[in-house]
């Protein structure tokens, strides 16, 4: 009789567990998918590229608004320190964790970055994606390969890129780290 009671208490336990819960607020699911990955690095090459035809047609002014933008919309300034660290940077100011240093090497125009001089108005007609490889956990996805870029003289540039990504509070995909370097050229 005791086995029986057992297994009759065990049953609805495990049935009750088994049972859908009626969900009464939202479901919040921070999950990644490879395809807003995907998304977010074309977004941002698009946004490259669209700072450079601005500082072409509208000048420098108008290219620095849109470089705002794109950052608010793209990087994880608002959530906390985001680790920046642009291809074309030297001591003392290698890494960018603020807005301002990345809005600065972008667009340049900044007296506290003296030797930035906007590596998104270098007049970039094209940019592409070559991941050698994407991690995907959970609320966070990582990437790493290549940023294809090329120059309206048709110069094209390779870069050695890493991203970070994460879902905001609205669900928004962020980069909160972003590792750029020219690739190693040998002795």
């Amino acid at each position: 009789m005791k086995k029986l009671t057992c297994i009759a208490v065990a049953s609805f336990l495990i049935g009750g567990a088994i049972l859908p819960a009626a969900a009464k607020g939202p479901v919040v699911n921070h999950a990644i998918s490879e395809t807003e990955v995907l998304a977010a690095q074309q977004a941002w090459c698009k946004a490259l590229v669209d700072i450079s035809t601005v500082n072409t047609t509208s000048g420098q002014p108008a290219a620095k608004a849109l470089a705002e933008k794109v950052i608010d919309s793209a990087y994880g300034y608002q959530i906390g320190t985001v680790l920046f660290k642009p291809t074309l940077t030297e001591v003392p100011q290698t890494f960018r964790t603020t807005r301002e240093g990345a809005l600065s090497y972008f667009v340049g125009g900044n007296p506290a970055y003296p030797k930035d001089t906007g590596f998104a108005l270098k007049g970039w007609t094209k940019c592409e994606i070559a991941n050698a490889a994407v991690f995907i956990s959970g609320d966070s996805a990582n990437t790493i390969g290549n940023v294809i870029f090329t120059g309206k003289d048709g110069k094209v540039t390779t870069v050695d890129k890493s991203w970070a990504f994460v879902k905001d509070d609205a669900g928004k995909l962020r980069i909160v780290v972003h590792h750029s370097s020219l690739p190693y050229a040998g002795n």
